[in-house]
Protein backbone atom coordinates (compact mmCIF):
# COMPACT_ATOMS: atom_id res chain seq x y z
CA UNK A 1 0.00 0.00 0.00
CA UNK A 2 1.60 3.57 -1.02
CA UNK A 3 2.35 6.07 1.30
CA UNK A 4 -0.67 8.41 -0.06
CA UNK A 5 -3.19 5.64 0.74
CA UNK A 6 -2.16 4.76 3.99
CA UNK A 7 -2.59 8.19 5.28
CA UNK A 8 -5.62 8.45 3.46
CA UNK A 9 -6.91 5.02 4.82
CA UNK A 10 -5.93 5.74 8.56
CA UNK A 11 -6.66 9.29 9.11
CA UNK A 12 -9.26 9.87 6.90
CA UNK A 13 -11.62 7.25 8.76
CA UNK A 14 -13.07 10.34 10.54
CA UNK A 15 -11.93 14.12 10.28
CA UNK A 16 -9.95 15.20 12.74
CA UNK A 17 -11.08 16.46 15.88
CA UNK A 18 -10.69 19.98 16.55
CA UNK A 19 -9.06 21.77 19.37
CA UNK A 20 -11.37 20.96 22.96
CA UNK A 21 -12.92 24.02 24.43
CA UNK A 22 -10.27 23.91 27.52
CA UNK A 23 -7.70 25.35 25.80
CA UNK A 24 -9.63 28.67 24.87
CA UNK A 25 -10.85 29.01 28.40
CA UNK A 26 -7.48 29.06 30.57
CA UNK A 27 -5.28 29.99 27.55
CA UNK A 28 -5.30 34.33 29.06
CA UNK A 29 -5.31 33.10 32.73
CA UNK A 30 -1.82 30.71 32.02
CA UNK A 31 -0.58 33.74 29.53
CA UNK A 32 -1.18 36.86 32.05
CA UNK A 33 0.96 34.15 34.94
CA UNK A 34 3.81 33.53 32.56
CA UNK A 35 3.74 37.59 31.64
CA UNK A 36 4.35 37.80 35.39
CA UNK A 37 7.16 35.16 35.66
CA UNK A 38 9.27 35.64 33.05
CA UNK A 39 11.42 38.86 33.33
CA UNK A 40 11.07 41.64 30.51
CA UNK A 41 14.32 43.08 30.44
CA UNK A 42 17.84 42.88 31.60
CA UNK A 43 21.62 44.52 30.55
CA UNK A 44 22.00 40.61 28.58
CA UNK A 45 19.96 39.07 25.87
CA UNK A 46 18.63 36.68 28.47
CA UNK A 47 15.39 37.92 28.94
CA UNK A 48 15.18 38.90 25.21
CA UNK A 49 15.60 34.95 24.11
CA UNK A 50 13.23 33.83 26.67
CA UNK A 51 10.81 36.22 25.38
CA UNK A 52 11.41 34.92 21.76
CA UNK A 53 11.31 31.43 22.27
CA UNK A 54 7.74 31.93 23.91
CA UNK A 55 6.51 33.94 20.92
CA UNK A 56 6.59 37.26 22.44
CA UNK A 57 9.21 39.58 20.80
CA UNK A 58 10.94 39.34 17.21
CA UNK A 59 14.71 38.93 17.83
CA UNK A 60 15.50 42.43 18.00
CA UNK A 61 13.34 42.35 21.21
CA UNK A 62 10.30 44.13 19.82
CA UNK A 63 6.58 43.29 20.73
CA UNK A 64 5.95 41.22 17.78
CA UNK A 65 3.22 42.10 15.21
CA UNK A 66 1.74 38.96 14.96
CA UNK A 67 2.35 36.45 18.41
CA UNK A 68 3.63 33.23 16.68
CA UNK A 69 2.10 30.20 17.70
CA UNK A 70 3.41 28.89 20.64
CA UNK A 71 1.04 25.53 20.76
CA UNK A 72 -1.99 24.26 22.33
CA UNK A 73 -0.11 25.21 25.95
CA UNK A 74 -1.13 21.14 26.81
CA UNK A 75 0.84 21.16 30.26
CA UNK A 76 -0.79 23.94 31.89
CA UNK A 77 -4.42 23.39 30.26
CA UNK A 78 -4.36 19.77 32.00
CA UNK A 79 -2.80 20.80 35.04
CA UNK A 80 -5.88 23.60 35.31
CA UNK A 81 -8.58 21.37 34.02
CA UNK A 82 -7.66 18.32 36.55
CA UNK A 83 -8.22 21.50 38.89
CA UNK A 84 -11.55 22.80 37.47
CA UNK A 85 -12.88 19.07 37.24
CA UNK A 86 -12.13 18.57 40.75
CA UNK A 87 -13.72 21.75 41.96
CA UNK A 88 -10.89 23.76 43.14
CA UNK A 89 -9.87 27.12 43.08
CA UNK A 90 -8.49 27.75 39.59
CA UNK A 91 -6.16 30.78 40.88
CA UNK A 92 -4.21 28.14 43.30
CA UNK A 93 -3.38 26.26 39.99
CA UNK A 94 -2.14 29.27 38.08
CA UNK A 95 1.50 29.21 38.86
CA UNK A 96 1.93 25.50 39.13
CA UNK A 97 -0.06 25.80 35.32
CA UNK A 98 2.95 28.63 34.17
CA UNK A 99 5.39 26.44 36.28
CA UNK A 100 5.38 23.71 33.73
CA UNK A 101 5.14 25.87 30.51
CA UNK A 102 8.61 26.89 32.04
CA UNK A 103 9.95 23.85 32.18
CA UNK A 104 8.41 22.30 28.97
CA UNK A 105 9.95 24.99 27.00
CA UNK A 106 13.33 24.71 28.68
CA UNK A 107 13.33 21.17 27.51
CA UNK A 108 12.51 22.59 23.86
CA UNK A 109 15.39 24.83 24.11
CA UNK A 110 17.74 22.10 24.80
CA UNK A 111 16.29 19.69 22.77
CA UNK A 112 16.60 22.60 19.95
CA UNK A 113 20.93 22.39 20.76
CA UNK A 114 20.81 18.71 20.68
CA UNK A 115 19.38 18.59 17.39
CA UNK A 116 20.46 20.74 15.89
CA UNK A 117 17.01 22.01 14.62
CA UNK A 118 17.00 25.37 13.01
CA UNK A 119 13.60 26.02 12.99
CA UNK A 120 10.77 25.74 15.95
CA UNK A 121 6.84 26.82 15.18
CA UNK A 122 7.69 28.64 11.89
CA UNK A 123 11.07 30.72 13.57
CA UNK A 124 14.79 30.62 13.69
CA UNK A 125 15.70 28.75 16.83
CA UNK A 126 16.88 30.40 19.83
CA UNK A 127 20.43 28.58 19.82
CA UNK A 128 20.40 29.44 16.10
CA UNK A 129 20.18 33.08 16.39
CA UNK A 130 22.21 33.17 19.41
CA UNK A 131 24.25 30.66 19.76
CA UNK A 132 24.58 27.39 21.85
CA UNK A 133 26.26 28.98 24.78
CA UNK A 134 23.63 31.33 25.41
CA UNK A 135 20.58 29.07 23.91
CA UNK A 136 21.86 26.79 27.10
CA UNK A 137 21.28 29.61 29.70
CA UNK A 138 18.73 30.44 28.64
CA UNK A 139 16.92 27.71 29.05
CA UNK A 140 18.72 27.00 32.05
CA UNK A 141 17.25 30.41 33.09
CA UNK A 142 13.41 28.52 31.70
CA UNK A 143 13.68 25.81 34.21
CA UNK A 144 15.13 28.47 37.64
CA UNK A 145 11.72 30.65 36.52
CA UNK A 146 10.15 27.12 36.85
CA UNK A 147 10.94 25.70 39.60
CA UNK A 148 10.45 29.34 41.57
CA UNK A 149 7.04 29.97 40.16
CA UNK A 150 5.82 26.60 41.33
CA UNK A 151 7.20 27.39 44.94
CA UNK A 152 5.02 30.61 44.72
CA UNK A 153 1.42 28.46 44.74
CA UNK A 154 1.92 29.00 48.49
CA UNK A 155 1.07 32.68 47.73
CA UNK A 156 -1.90 31.98 46.27
CA UNK A 157 -3.23 29.93 49.82
CA UNK A 158 -1.97 27.10 49.09
CA UNK A 159 -0.70 24.87 52.01
CA UNK A 160 3.18 24.45 52.63
CA UNK A 161 2.65 21.03 52.63
CA UNK A 162 0.92 21.08 49.48
CA UNK A 163 3.48 23.95 47.49
CA UNK A 164 6.34 21.53 48.76
CA UNK A 165 4.39 18.47 47.60
CA UNK A 166 3.93 19.57 44.21
CA UNK A 167 7.28 21.12 43.67
CA UNK A 168 9.03 17.91 44.15
CA UNK A 169 6.33 16.07 41.88
CA UNK A 170 7.41 19.04 39.31
CA UNK A 171 11.18 18.46 39.72
CA UNK A 172 10.78 14.90 39.86
CA UNK A 173 8.81 14.82 36.67
CA UNK A 174 11.49 16.84 34.77
CA UNK A 175 14.28 14.66 35.80
CA UNK A 176 12.56 11.68 34.52
CA UNK A 177 12.10 13.88 31.52
CA UNK A 178 15.94 14.50 30.86
CA UNK A 179 16.63 10.64 31.65
CA UNK A 180 14.19 10.12 29.03
CA UNK A 181 16.12 12.55 26.68
CA UNK A 182 19.30 10.78 27.58
CA UNK A 183 17.85 7.75 26.21
CA UNK A 184 16.41 8.90 23.13
CA UNK A 185 19.81 9.93 22.36
CA UNK A 186 21.28 7.04 22.95
CA UNK A 187 18.34 5.04 20.42
CA UNK A 188 19.82 6.69 17.91
CA UNK A 189 22.89 4.62 17.14
CA UNK A 190 20.94 1.17 18.39
CA UNK A 191 19.46 -1.08 15.71
CA UNK A 192 18.47 -3.48 19.10
CA UNK A 193 15.58 -0.91 20.56
CA UNK A 194 12.37 -3.12 21.44
CA UNK A 195 8.88 -1.64 21.21
CA UNK A 196 9.12 -1.90 25.02
CA UNK A 197 11.86 -0.05 25.17
CA UNK A 198 10.53 3.06 23.39
CA UNK A 199 7.35 2.80 25.92
CA UNK A 200 9.71 3.07 28.40
CA UNK A 201 11.71 5.93 26.88
CA UNK A 202 8.73 8.16 25.98
CA UNK A 203 6.92 7.39 29.67
CA UNK A 204 9.79 9.30 30.86
CA UNK A 205 10.17 11.85 28.07
CA UNK A 206 7.10 13.30 27.03
CA UNK A 207 4.83 10.86 29.62
CA UNK A 208 6.41 12.48 32.61
CA UNK A 209 5.59 16.23 32.62
CA UNK A 210 2.07 15.60 31.37
CA UNK A 211 1.45 13.09 34.13
CA UNK A 212 2.58 15.64 36.71
CA UNK A 213 0.70 18.33 35.04
CA UNK A 214 -2.54 16.26 35.77
CA UNK A 215 -1.33 14.67 39.45
CA UNK A 216 -0.64 18.59 40.45
CA UNK A 217 -3.30 19.92 39.25
CA UNK A 218 -5.53 17.41 41.05
CA UNK A 219 -3.39 17.95 44.26
CA UNK A 220 -4.52 21.95 44.43
CA UNK A 221 -7.81 20.73 44.27
CA UNK A 222 -8.43 17.83 47.16
CA UNK A 223 -6.82 15.84 49.30
CA UNK A 224 -8.25 12.47 48.36
CA UNK A 225 -5.69 10.26 47.28
CA UNK A 226 -7.64 7.78 45.51
CA UNK A 227 -8.44 10.78 42.47
CA UNK A 228 -5.45 12.60 42.21
CA UNK A 229 -3.47 9.14 42.01
CA UNK A 230 -6.24 8.23 39.11
CA UNK A 231 -5.65 11.75 37.27
CA UNK A 232 -1.60 10.40 37.37
CA UNK A 233 -2.51 7.33 35.71
CA UNK A 234 -5.01 9.10 33.35
CA UNK A 235 -1.90 11.23 32.82
CA UNK A 236 0.10 8.54 31.89
CA UNK A 237 -1.70 6.59 29.56
CA UNK A 238 -2.44 10.16 27.81
CA UNK A 239 0.97 10.92 27.64
CA UNK A 240 1.49 7.74 25.22
CA UNK A 241 -1.54 7.92 23.35
CA UNK A 242 -0.05 11.72 22.78
CA UNK A 243 3.63 10.84 21.86
CA UNK A 244 2.56 7.54 19.50
CA UNK A 245 0.36 9.84 17.28
CA UNK A 246 2.71 12.86 16.76
CA UNK A 247 4.99 10.20 15.47
CA UNK A 248 2.26 8.79 13.59
CA UNK A 249 2.08 12.51 12.39
CA UNK A 250 5.76 12.88 11.93
CA UNK A 251 5.67 10.55 8.82
CA UNK A 252 2.06 10.03 7.73
CA UNK A 253 0.95 13.13 8.92
CA UNK A 254 -0.75 16.04 6.25
CA UNK A 255 2.01 18.76 6.00
CA UNK A 256 0.04 21.39 5.69
CA UNK A 257 -1.81 20.35 9.09
CA UNK A 258 1.27 19.78 11.13
CA UNK A 259 3.50 22.91 9.76
CA UNK A 260 6.51 20.43 9.08
CA UNK A 261 7.93 18.07 6.22
CA UNK A 262 6.61 14.77 6.22
CA UNK A 263 9.13 13.26 5.30
CA UNK A 264 11.80 15.11 8.04
CA UNK A 265 11.26 12.59 11.16
CA UNK A 266 12.92 10.03 8.53
CA UNK A 267 15.48 12.36 7.01
CA UNK A 268 16.82 12.82 11.05
CA UNK A 269 16.64 8.86 11.29
CA UNK A 270 14.65 9.67 14.27
CA UNK A 271 13.75 6.18 16.27
CA UNK A 272 10.21 7.10 16.24
CA UNK A 273 7.60 4.63 17.27
CA UNK A 274 6.87 3.15 13.62
CA UNK A 275 10.65 3.11 12.98
CA UNK A 276 11.09 0.97 16.20
CA UNK A 277 8.26 -1.45 15.36
CA UNK A 278 10.13 -1.96 11.99
CA UNK A 279 13.22 -2.78 13.11
CA UNK A 280 11.72 -5.49 15.62
CA UNK A 281 9.06 -6.98 12.68
CA UNK A 282 11.13 -6.69 9.72
CA UNK A 283 13.27 -9.88 8.65
CA UNK A 284 15.73 -10.38 6.02
CA UNK A 285 16.54 -7.83 3.01
CA UNK A 286 13.74 -5.38 4.78
CA UNK A 287 15.71 -5.30 7.57
CA UNK A 288 18.87 -5.13 6.57
CA UNK A 289 17.88 -1.93 4.15
CA UNK A 290 17.17 -0.42 7.62
CA UNK A 291 20.54 -1.01 8.99
CA UNK A 292 22.25 0.19 6.22
CA UNK A 293 19.81 3.47 5.78
CA UNK A 294 19.82 4.29 9.38
CA UNK A 295 23.90 3.93 9.35
CA UNK A 296 24.16 6.70 6.79
CA UNK A 297 24.90 10.02 8.00
CA UNK A 298 22.78 11.58 5.03
CA UNK A 299 19.34 10.10 3.76
CA UNK A 300 18.28 11.08 0.26
CA UNK A 301 14.45 10.88 -1.87
CA UNK A 302 15.45 7.09 -2.20
CA UNK A 303 16.03 6.16 1.10
CA UNK A 304 13.30 8.07 2.32
CA UNK A 305 10.80 6.51 0.24
CA UNK A 306 12.33 2.89 0.94
CA UNK A 307 12.09 3.60 4.72
CA UNK A 308 8.19 4.04 4.14
CA UNK A 309 7.66 1.49 2.13
CA UNK A 310 8.98 -0.98 4.80
CA UNK A 311 7.05 0.73 7.46
CA UNK A 312 3.76 -0.29 5.60
CA UNK A 313 4.95 -3.40 4.61
CA UNK A 314 5.20 -4.22 8.52
CA UNK A 315 1.95 -2.61 9.27
CA UNK A 316 3.93 -0.10 11.70
CA UNK A 317 0.86 2.99 10.69
CA UNK A 318 -1.79 0.68 11.69
CA UNK A 319 -0.23 -0.50 14.61
CA UNK A 320 0.73 2.45 15.78
CA UNK A 321 -3.08 3.78 15.09
CA UNK A 322 -4.07 0.68 17.53
CA UNK A 323 -1.89 1.44 20.32
CA UNK A 324 -2.83 4.96 20.26
CA UNK A 325 -6.54 4.41 20.69
CA UNK A 326 -5.82 1.48 22.98
CA UNK A 327 -3.82 3.66 25.10
CA UNK A 328 -6.75 6.21 24.59
CA UNK A 329 -9.38 3.80 26.13
CA UNK A 330 -7.06 3.49 29.23
CA UNK A 331 -7.22 6.71 30.10
CA UNK A 332 -10.30 7.30 29.99
CA UNK A 333 -10.88 4.16 32.39
CA UNK A 334 -8.41 5.49 34.50
CA UNK A 335 -10.84 8.29 35.83
CA UNK A 336 -14.11 5.72 35.94
CA UNK A 337 -14.11 6.02 39.56
CA UNK A 338 -13.62 9.19 40.29
CA UNK A 339 -16.78 11.72 41.09
CA UNK A 340 -16.34 13.82 38.25
CA UNK A 341 -19.55 16.45 37.23
CA UNK A 342 -20.72 15.65 33.70
CA UNK A 343 -19.20 18.48 31.90
CA UNK A 344 -15.98 17.56 33.10
CA UNK A 345 -16.50 13.38 32.04
CA UNK A 346 -17.73 15.28 28.44
CA UNK A 347 -14.15 17.09 28.23
CA UNK A 348 -12.19 13.81 29.51
CA UNK A 349 -13.94 12.36 26.42
CA UNK A 350 -13.51 15.50 24.19
CA UNK A 351 -9.89 15.61 25.38
CA UNK A 352 -8.49 12.24 24.59
CA UNK A 353 -10.14 12.20 21.38
CA UNK A 354 -8.59 14.74 20.04
CA UNK A 355 -5.20 13.96 21.34
CA UNK A 356 -5.38 10.54 19.44
CA UNK A 357 -6.68 11.73 16.40
CA UNK A 358 -6.25 15.14 15.94
CA UNK A 359 -4.37 16.06 12.48
CA UNK A 360 -1.80 18.46 14.24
Amino acid sequence: MGSEKVRDSIANLKPGPGLPAMFARYKDMVERELSQAVPVSGDTDLATMMQYHLGWVDQTGKIAATPSSQGKALRPTLCMFACEALQGDLQQALPAAAALELIHNFSLIHDDIQDQDLERRHQPTVWGLWGIPKALLAGDAMQSLGDLEMLGCHKSSVAPSTTLEVSQILTESYLEMIKGQCLDLGFESRADITTDDYLQMIACKTGALIRSALHIGALLATSDRQSTNAFAKFGSYLGRAFQIRDDYLGIWGDENATGKSSDNDIRRRKKSFPVVFAFEKASGNARDDLIRIYGQDNLDDSDVEQVTAILEEVGAPEYAELLTQESAELAVKALEQVDLPSWARAEVAELVDFLARRQY
